[in-house]
């Protein structure tokens, strides 16, 4: 038997539904972005949730009107501002990866030297205690110079990759509007709290 499942859905109570969006933001309405606390609950949200199923944002605000698709702009707005938030992540990644191929390239070649010279000294000098702790000095500033890019390919990129895919789940999330709120029920957007959800279980 195949489980289906329901889509994770986030409900946020507004009085307009540009209120969403930043109000000073002179760019064309589909091009405008998120205010930055919605954009913040939003993706706060959006991390809690099972990364298998899709994801619906419901913008109930005071306009009458029954449940529907958001308007075309509305949802290409926000669309739009998580796709820029996904390639900018994906950028930042590529970059992050390019300086830890270099910054990996300077620790071995000083990893190398370090303990080639070691090795020179131990030579040339024997076991004479100031050489022998030139050339211990020498080995271990070769493995601090690969601490920077073992930390960047063993763990750094990890959460950019997954702030790229997490935008990129929201640029495809299904945006609805409902009317009818009351103006009592709206309420900034760190005092709303998200229905409850499927929890991320991968």
């Amino acid at each position: 038997m195949v489980k289906v499942l329901l889509p994770a859905q986030l409900e946020i109570r507004l009085g307009r539904i540009d209120q969403i969006f930043q109000t000073l933001d002179p760019s064309p309405f589909r091009e405008r972005g998120l205010d930055p606390d919605a954009a913040a609950y939003i993706i706060g949200w959006a991390r809690d949730q099972n990364r298998r199923v899709p994801l619906e944002i419901h913008l109930n605000t005071q306009d009458s009107g029954p449940e529907r698709d958001a308007p075309e702009d509305v949802t290409a707005a926000i669309h739009c501002y998580f796709e820029d938030r996904a390639q900018g992540a994906w950028h930042d990644l590529r970059e992050l990866f390019r300086f830890g191929r270099v910054d990996l390239a300077i620790g071995i070649l000083i990893l190398i030297l370090g303990l080639f010279g070691a090795e020179y000294l131990v030579i040339r000098f024997g076991e004479r205690p100031l050489f022998s702790l030139i050339a211990e000095s020498l080995i271990i500033l070769g493995w601090v110079a690969n601490w920077r890019p073992l930390e960047i390919f063993l763990y750094e990129w990890r959460p950019i990759r997954r702030d790229a895919k997490l935008f990129r789940r929201l640029a495809t999330a299904r945006i609805k509007v409902k009317g009818g709120l009351r103006a009592s029920a709206v309420a900034p957007f760190r005092q709303q709290k998200p229905l409850a959800d499927q929890p991320d279980s991968g």
